[in-house]
């Protein structure tokens, strides 16, 4: 027994590591290239922010594949293959010169980013561990939550000494040496497609995936994924638009990152004295709780700084928590035994929530209102997934 949680407590380590230089070195990296690169290549900022969205579409159209072998078994295969893929993508990067070798580059990190983020890391434990995986992947997100920290001054600092092209070539030497042999020496031994009980047939994937407590979920997910992707790329903004001096600007949105690990580690300590359901529903609360001090900000006068640091500890910790709640979902309250698929088939929608929510927000900006009606809209659909979520817990759990 012993040995097996060893084993079990190595293989969890040496995933979080990998998924802090997966994060870090690809999803934090494209906010400090994309100046320079839209410098070097006269590109217009819509059309050096595209790349990014290319990447995220890449990455959702192929969630149902990469599930689907996952849940057959080729979790090692689907891993390493997204390491080597990524090493190649950024190695191609660093020689990109016209405006379509730049879309290339980043549709291959999304295919890259597919294979080895979150969601193949959460269907490999959950798949090893279905009857004890909530902690392992708080465990994974505890680490992966840090990549920004870690590397975003890691790679501003390489940019600085050797340029944005050569600055590359590290972090892709990095998944080259160090993610996929991780992926290829930890993963080997993958278990046989799980069954939910050693005698009954598994249920056929088509009837989860048109079940009500499954497109609950999916709708909670892609909703709270939208709204938790649009405030990010407006937060600067919209605090200048609410009078704070450059500093607070500048470490609020600093701060609801390391509070985000903040929430990883009290759920981590706290959890086995807690009720997995009830914790659940309340952590997405908080979501538009946060939304809501956010909003009543411009009212609290002079004591509005005050107001703005509450909405940083309600969200950062919200948010940091929620990862884990739309990580287990799924699993939880539809099916462990084809999760990963089922989660699969959700990267699509979820892809585009991403993807639409922060243009969204900007696009309901106005010079007299400012983001007043945007966060307005974000707080109603962060509470309808609060409520989806809250529906299908009952639709499931009697079952």
């Amino acid at each position: 027994m012993q040995s097996r949680s060893s084993t079990a407590s190595s293989l969890i380590g040496w995933l979080s590591l990998a998924q802090l230089i997966s994060w870090g070195s690809v999803f934090y990296l494209f906010a400090l290239l994309l100046e320079p690169v839209e410098r070097e290549l006269g590109l217009s900022r819509a059309d050096a922010s595209l790349a990014f969205s290319l990447a995220l579409l890449a990455e959702g159209l192929l969630a149902w594949p990469v599930g689907r072998l996952i849940d057959r078994g080729h979790e090692r295969l689907v891993m390493t293959i997204g390491s080597l893929i990524v090493a190649l993508g950024l190695a191609l990067h660093s020689q990109v010169h016209t405006l379509a070798g730049y879309y290339g580059a980043w549709l291959l990190l999304g295919v890259g980013l597919a294979g080895t983020l979150y969601p193949p890391a959460f269907a490999v434990v959950i798949r090893r561990y279905p009857h004890d995986f909530r902690r392992a992947i708080i465990t994974i997100t505890f680490l992966g939550g840090l990549a920004s920290t870690v590397f975003i001054p890691l790679i501003a600092w390489l940019m600085a000494q050797v340029g944005w092209r050569q600055a590359l070539w590290p972090l892709a030497a990095l998944h080259l040496l160090v993610c996929a042999p991780i992926h290829a020496w930890v993963l080997r031994g993958a278990p046989p497609p799980l069954k939910a009980h050693p005698h009954a047939p598994q249920a056929p994937l088509h009837r989860h995936l048109l079940s009500a407590p499954y497109l609950l979920v999916g709708l909670f997910i892609v909703l709270l994924m939208g709204v938790t992707a649009a405030l990010p790329a407006h937060m600067v903004s919209l605090l200048r638009g609410y009078g704070l001096p450059e500093t607070w600007v500048i470490a609020v949105p600093a701060a609801v990152g390391l509070l985000q690990v903040g929430g990883r580690a009290l759920l981590f300590f706290f959890e086995h004295h807690l009720d997995p359901h009830q914790v659940n529903r309340l952590i997405p609360c908080l979501i538009p709780l946060g939304l809501l001090i956010l909003l009543l900000a411009p009212l609290a006068g002079a004591l509005q700084i005050a107001t703005v640091l509450v909405f940083v500890a309600v969200y950062g910790l919200g948010n940091g928590m929620l990862t884990i709640v739309k990580g287990t979902a799924v699993a939880e309250y539809v099916s462990r035994e084809q999760a990963a698929s089922l989660n699969g088939a959700l990267g699509l929608p979820m892809a585009l929530g991403r993807a639409a929510a922060p243009w969204l927000l900007g696009l309901m900006w106005t010079p007299a209102g400012a983001y007043t009606s945007g966060l307005v809209l974000m707080l109603g659909l962060s509470l309808l997934g609060v409520l989806a979520l809250v529906l299908a817990q009952r639709l499931a759990r009697p079952a």
